[in-house]
This record gives C-alpha cells, structure tokens and sequence, in this order.
C-alpha cells in the first residue's frame, strides 16, 4: 500500500458548497478541452468546402491539437505545481479561448493547422491543473468522490462534445463549433477567478527546463511518427527512424532525470504498481475508446448513411452508461478493492467490442446500441480507480505531474489507438476490395478510402460498405484483444496489494 501524506487545505477554506463549485469549474474547463479533440470532427465536411483543404491538411487540422496537448503536458503540469495551478488554469483557458475565437476567423488550412496548435497549449495548461486543483485542495474524504466526478466528464465530454456540434452545425457552419470553444473557455474563466483557491507548493525547486526540452522533444518525434505512421506504413524507414529516434530521447530523457536532484519527474515513481497499473489502464481504455470513436463515426455516416447529428447522437448510450458507472466506482472499490474493479471493468470492454466487432452494413441500430452500453461502464468502472491510483502515488506537492502523467497516459493512449485501429481497418478494407474490373486510376482511388467508393455508387459502393465492415470487425477485435491483455497485466500489477491501493483512498 502506498503511504500517501494528505495536503492541508488551502485557504479559503473549501467547504462542502465551495467543493461543489470547484469540482463544477474544473469540469467545465475539462470538458472544453476534452471535447475539442472529437468535436471537430463533425465539421469536416464543411471545412474542407471552406479551405479546399487536402485530406492530409484535414488530418493534421485533428492531429495538431493532440500533438502539441501531449507533448506539453508533463513541463504545463510541473509550471501549475510551482507557479500555481489556478494561475495555469486561467493561463491556459485565456489561450484555448483567445486562439477559438481566431480559428473562428480562419481562411486557409494552414491557418487552422497553426491555430490547433495553439489550443493544444492552452489544453496542456487546463487538463493537468483541473485534476491536480481537486487532489491538491480537496481533504479526503471529498477527494475520491470529486476525481469520480472528473473521470466521467473526462469519458463523456468526447461524445457530448460530438452531439453538440452536430446539433449546433444544423444551424451554423464550421465556426461555430469554434464558437463553442470561446463560450466554455469564457465560462470556466468566470468561474475560476470567483471560485477556485490558488495552490501550490512554495518550496518546489526551479522548474526543470532542460527536462521539459528533452520530454517535448522525445514526445513531439514519437507521437508525430505514430500520427504519420498509417500514411507512409509502420515498417517505412520514416515511420521506423521516427518511433527509434522518439524512444531514444525518451530514454535519454529518463536516464538525465535519474541523476537529476529536482527531476521534473522522477522515473522511479513508475516502480509503484499502483502508479504504473492506473497508467497502464488509462493508456489501454484510451487507444480503445479514441480509435473507436475515430472508426464508427466513419461507419455511421459512410456505411449506414447516417448525418453527423444522427451519428453523435446514436453514441449516447455510450456516455449514457459511463457517467453513472464513472460515480458508482468509488463505492465497488471500497467494497470490492480496486484490483477487481479495475480488471472487471476492462473486461467490460473486451466483451463489448466482440459484441460491436459484429456489426455490418445492415445491422441494427441496437446491435450497437448492446456493445455501447457495456463499453461505457466498463470505462466508468476502470478510469476512475486508474486515475485515483496515479494521482495517489506522488505527494501533494506533486499533484500537477501527476494530473500530467494521467493525460499523457491517456493522450499518448488515443493517438495510438486511432494510428493502429485505423492501420488495421485501412489494410482489411483495401486487401478485401477486388476491383479487378475497373480501370486502374478509379480502382486506386475506390482503394484510398470508402468515401471516394461511396461516391462512385453502384456495385463499387456496396462491395466498399463490406469490405469496410470487414476491416471494423478486425479492428475492433483487436481492440478487445488490447483491453484483455491489459486486464490481465492489472490484475498481476496489484496483486497482494491492499483493497485501497487504487481509489479507495486517494
């Protein structure tokens, strides 16, 4: 069991009412910059009739966010433990606003491109200081409920995000959804400055600069070359070169820090199970859950026909089923330890993505609607013991690398995911594609993406909506495979420890 000094309360002190605000201020703004990484998504279509982007632009107008928001994140959650995290809460809500309502007035691809970037500064500041203001200020006792709390908005803000503006973009266009952004941003800001104490630690050391260069560095490579990897092939020299030179930084990373008297972290935290099983399962149900989205958004609207607005909406049950299991966790955990909760709600999601590996062109809404459920409580049921189990393992002082290594966990999970998932679909779709008949320039672009074959019609289209489905199924299988494997490196990760190794004390 890890032996966990609780901080002091800050002053003001933070009673039950002020708790509330505070919890409800810090979702907010983790709802803002959640639900920007899947909202966009949506609007596609219309920015790329706008900007006359490619589809490589489009790509990279999704991946900047991430990019720049992972690679940031461990430096953006040290500043918030030195400085302040309600300093770096308002910091980074300024930029994620400031740089929304600019993207707002953006002409060109490239435009965007930079300004996502910009959001993913910003987001690096929020995401570390929402998690780290509740375990940094709450006493105990409200600590592990408030985290149940923030898990299930970190689960559901993507689908919410999604469904929003899919109903916003039936009245406006594109910017709009950037409009969203301004309004969370100018929300969570109010409701910071009136209500959210400053904490911090006055006697952390000098922030680690050459440590944050090296983690931004090793980072930028490695998740640029995972984002980049299903373009040019996961066995390319680039693609190789790229993931080799990104995990060597990274190493180079761990071995100056280990010598290091003020690491900006200390490597050896990760020798606590406690800290590397919650990382473990977060970066699992996070490659899962991104690389689904990425995948059955495509499915719903190119497959099935469905709009965008039907599409997000028919995703609900999902975060329909993942809040309330997000805030029962903490109660099985106290009466069933974290090592089964954890596992079992992994499991979960293996079940469910052999349940959605099934789908087919003509499937059944509720079909989906039977895999989706179970996927949302076994993430309910697993993120928030996970996330309690990383944030526990380090003092308070360290609270904001902590919230920083959770998102990474799940950042580095995500991108990933969809590289992966969206490699295995792309090479099942174009392997179960015999297009022998058709002239060689049409067949290769049928072969580049269901949507060209879809807009072709015909026989083409149909053998493209199965040969898609085909490839889902493989990928989703190997989704559940993932969850498995994890499940079971959990269980053996906490085995022996005691019940409130993960959540139940945080």
């Amino acid at each position: 069991m890890i032996n966990v000094t609780l901080p002091p309360v800050k002053s003001p002190a933070v009673g039950a009412v002020r708790n509330g605000a505070v919890t409800a201020v810090v979702c907010v703004a983790l709802a803002a910059v959640v639900a920007a990484m899947s909202s966009l998504n949506v609007a596609l279509p219309g920015i790329a009739r706008a900007t006359h982007a490619t589809q490589t632009q489009l790509a990279w107008i999704i991946d900047a966010y991430s990019l720049v928001f992972a690679s940031l994140l461990l430096p953006a959650g040290a500043f918030g433990d030195r400085y302040g995290r309600r300093l770096a809460l308002l910091a980074g809500l300024s930029i994620f606003g400031a740089g929304s309502a600019v993207a707002m007035t953006a002409h060109s691809a490239a435009e965007l491109i930079g300004l996502r970037a910009v959001l993913g500064l910003g987001a690096a500041l929020v995401m570390p200081a929402t998690l780290s203001t509740i375990t940094g200020t709450f006493a105990s006792e409200q600590r592990t409920r408030a985290v149940s709390v923030w898990a299930a908005v970190a689960g559901g803000a993507a689908i919410l995000g999604l469904l929003t503006s899919g109903i916003v973009l039936e009245v406006w266009s594109w910017p709009s959804v950037f409009g969203l952004n301004v309004v969370l941003a100018a929300v969570a800001i109010a409701g910071t400055l009136r209500f959210v104490p400053e904490s911090a630690d006055p006697d952390a050391p000098r922030l680690d600069v050459s440590g944050a260069v090296l983690a931004v560095i090793g980072m930028v490579t490695l998740v640029y070359s995972i984002i980049e990897a299903p373009s040019h092939g996961w066995l390319s020299v680039r693609t190789v070169a790229g993931l080799a030179a990104g995990l060597v930084v990274l190493a180079g990373f761990v071995l100056f820090e280990r010598s290091r008297r003020a690491p900006l972290i200390n490597p050896r935290v990760f020798a606590r199970r406690g800290l590397s099983a919650g990382s473990l399962s977060i970066s699992v149900q996070f490659f899962a859950f991104f690389g689904f989205i990425f995948l059955i958004l495509q499915y719903l609207q190119l497959v099935r026909g469905d709009s965008g607005l039907v599409s997000a909406a028919s995703l609900l049950p999902m975060a329909a089923a993942l809040m309330p299991a997000a805030r029962l966790a903490p109660a099985l955990v106290a009466r069933l330890g974290a090592r089964a909760v954890c596992t079992g709600g992994l499991v979960l999601m293996a079940a469910a993505f052999v349940v959605l590996a099934q789908l087919t062109g003509t499937s059944s809404y509720w079909l989906l609607a039977a895999g989706l459920v179970p996927l949302g409580a076994g993430m309910g049921l697993a993120m928030t013991p996970a996330t309690s189990g990383i944030t526990s393992a380090l003092p308070a002082a360290s609270q904001g690398v902590g919230s920083a290594i959770n998102d990474l966990s799940r950042e580095v999970g995500g991108a990933v995911g969809i590289a992966v998932l969206a490699s295995v679909l792309t090479s099942a779709y174009q392997n179960r594609l015999h297009l022998g008949h058709m002239p060689a320039a049409q067949a290769g672009l049928a072969r580049s993406s269901v949507a060209v074959a879809d807009h072709l019609g015909g026989a083409v289209a149909a053998q493209a909506h199965t040969a898609f489905a085909g490839g889902l199924h493989l990928a989703l299988l190997v989704a559940a495979g993932m969850a498995l494997a994890a499940a079971i490196a959990v269980a053996a990760l906490l085995r022996g420890q005691d019940r409130p190794a993960i959540g139940a004390r945080a």
